[in-house]
C-alpha cells in the first residue's frame, strides 16, 4: 500500500517534468500502479483507516506524485453537495488530455491543496468550469467525457501534474485572494 512516505514532496524534479505516455496493454507494473493509486484514495477517505496508516485524505493524485513519470492519474471524487456518501467520479485515467474547455472559470472558496505540497500556499486557483477529457482506462478502453464543477477542478489539478505544474503556479502572487475579471465564481461554501 502507498503510504505518506511514498508521496513525492514538492521540490523533487519528477514533479516539474512532463510525464511519459503510457502504452497498452498495460504492463503488470502499471496495472499494479493503477491499483495501488486507487487503493490509497479509497483508504484515505475513510477516517479510521487514514488515521491508522497516517495518510492524508485525497480526492486524486498523479503518478509523478509517487515518483513515477507516467501519464496516469487516480480520482475518487465524492459529491460535495450531497449528505449521502455518493461517489460521482472513481477511475484511473491513463494518458488524459483536456481537449476542450469553457471560457468561464471557477475556483474553490478555500483554495486548493496537494498531497505533495505539505506547506499551506493560500489563494484562489482559477480553473475552467467545464472541460472535455480524452483518456483511456486501465483496460485500454478510450473515452471522451465532459466534466463540470468540482470534478473538473480535480481533473485539471491532476492533469497539471502530468505537465509539471503545481496548483500554486496558478495563484496570483501579488493578490492571492483576488478573483480574475473573466467571470470566475467560487464553488462550495465548505471549500
Amino acid at each position: 500500500m502507498i503510504l505518506r512516505d511514498d508521496i513525492t514532496k514538492d521540490g523533487e524534479p519528477v514533479l516539474r517534468g512532463r510525464a511519459e505516455k503510457v502504452s497498452f496493454p498495460l504492463s503488470e507494473e502499471n496495472q499494479q500502479l493503477a491499483h495501488d493509486m486507487m487503493e490509497y484514495l479509497v483508504v484515505s477517505q475513510q477516517d479510521e483507516l487514514a488515521e491508522k496508516y497516517d495518510i492524508r485524505p485525497g480526492v486524486g493524485y498523479a503518478a509523478p506524485q509517487i515518483g513515477q513519470s507516467k501519464q496516469m492519474i487516480a480520482v475518487l471524487v465524492p459529491n460535495i453537495e450531497s449528505e449521502e456518501e455518493e461517489i460521482i467520479l472513481k477511475d484511473v485515467l491513463v494518458n488524459p488530455r483536456i481537449i476542450s474547455h469553457s471560457v468561464e472559470k471557477i475556483c474553490l472558496r478555500e483554495g486548493e491543496g496537494c498531497l505533495s505540497v505539505e506547506s499551506d500556499v493560500p489563494g484562489y486557483v482559477p480553473r475552467y468550469a467545464r472541460i472535455t477529457v480524452s483518456y483511456d482506462d486501465v483496460e485500454g478502453n478510450h473515452y471522451k467525457k465532459r466534466f463540470k464543477g468540482y470534478p473538473a477542478i480535480v481533473l485539471q489539478h491532476e492533469i497539471d501534474h502530468l505537465q509539471g505544474t503545481l496548483y500554486y503556479d496558478h495563484i496570483n502572487a501579488d493578490e492571492p485572494w483576488s478573483l480574475p475579471d473573466d467571470h470566475t465564481f467560487l464553488l462550495g461554501d465548505e471549500y
